[in-house]
């Protein structure tokens, strides 16, 4: 049922990678085709990502069908979802709730839920998807309802807003948190200053890329050892725990940040000053 499966990887791999394998291990393309739903695993955390474009037909997520135990038990037995929508409008159903779904707008779908059905011609959902250990309520939420934190500058080229999405005091979860950031007119770095955090894995998409030729250059690795990706739009870049993560665009863009580990405080990392990074 998994279009790939990413393995948990150790820094000193990065010291004779090559380009082509970086690419193959930590970034995730080809997640939005019309009329499917298109999942990854990662090891990191358990990671699963992907995205459904229904068409002009709804399309189902799918039960488990890894390993041969588990055909027939639903995807989300023992998983919580949270799915954004990066296109035009739609809905999704969760055992029989409908929840129409403008751009950018996050639907929580709890540990449990048995049928989750995409709709919408033009609508396109990014899922991300962790392992849970209590069913939370489920939550539609809009831009104007997440908790948004206003970041960087135009004089800086990083003028940003954070909308926390799913995260406590706007959304419970057991452990994924999840927001969207958009950048200003101008701006085109993310996350600056870098950080890390040990105790959680994280997955960026990088999305609304205004022309097909414009790329991010994604850094990851650890401080003193960077590396880079150029992702494409709709693409992900899979971060382990002992990698930074930041980048720089061609022109403005947006991205949705998901994280999973051992706690949910957002603050718990690791602040780094530009001038550690080599």
């Amino acid at each position: 049922m998994f279009s790939k499966t990413f393995h948990a990887t150790h820094p000193d791999m990065m010291d004779s990678v090559t380009n082509d394998a970086l690419r193959d291990r930590y970034l995730v393309s080809g997640m939005f085709v019309e009329g499917e739903v298109n999942l990854n695993y990662s090891h990191n955390e358990r990671f699963v990502i992907g995205g459904a474009v229904p068409g002009a037909a709804g399309i189902r997520l799918p039960e488990q069908s890894e390993p041969a135990s588990a055909k027939g038990h639903p995807f989300l037995e023992r998983r919580e979802m949270a799915a954004v929508n990066i296109g035009s409008e739609g809905a999704i159903v969760v055992d029989g709730e409908r929840f129409a779904m403008k751009n950018k707008e996050c639907l929580y779908i709890p540990m449990g839920s048995r049928e989750v059905t995409f709709e919408g011609q033009g609508a396109r959902f990014y899922l991300a998807s962790l392992p849970a250990h209590k069913v939370c309520p489920i939550r539609h939420v809009t831009l104007d309802q997440a908790n948004p934190l206003e970041r960087g500058d135009l004089a800086n080229s990083n003028h940003r807003t954070i909308y926390q999405l799913v995260i406590p005091g706007v959304c419970e979860s057991a452990q994924l948190l999840l927001g969207l950031t958009v950048l200003e007119e101008g701006s085109v770095w993310n996350t600056m200053p870098p950080h890390l955090h040990d105790r959680r894995s994280e997955i960026y998409l990088y999305f609304d890329l205004p022309e097909a030729q414009d790329r991010v250059m994604h850094y990851m690795g650890e401080p003193d050892g960077m590396r880079h990706l150029v992702v494409a739009n709709e693409e992900a870049v899979i971060s382990p725990p002992w990698s930074i993560h930041m980048g720089s665009g061609t022109k403005k863009y947006a991205f949705i940040w998901a994280m999973g580990g051992e706690n949910l405080d957002y603050t718990d990392m690791n602040v780094l000053d530009i001038c550690q990074l080599k």
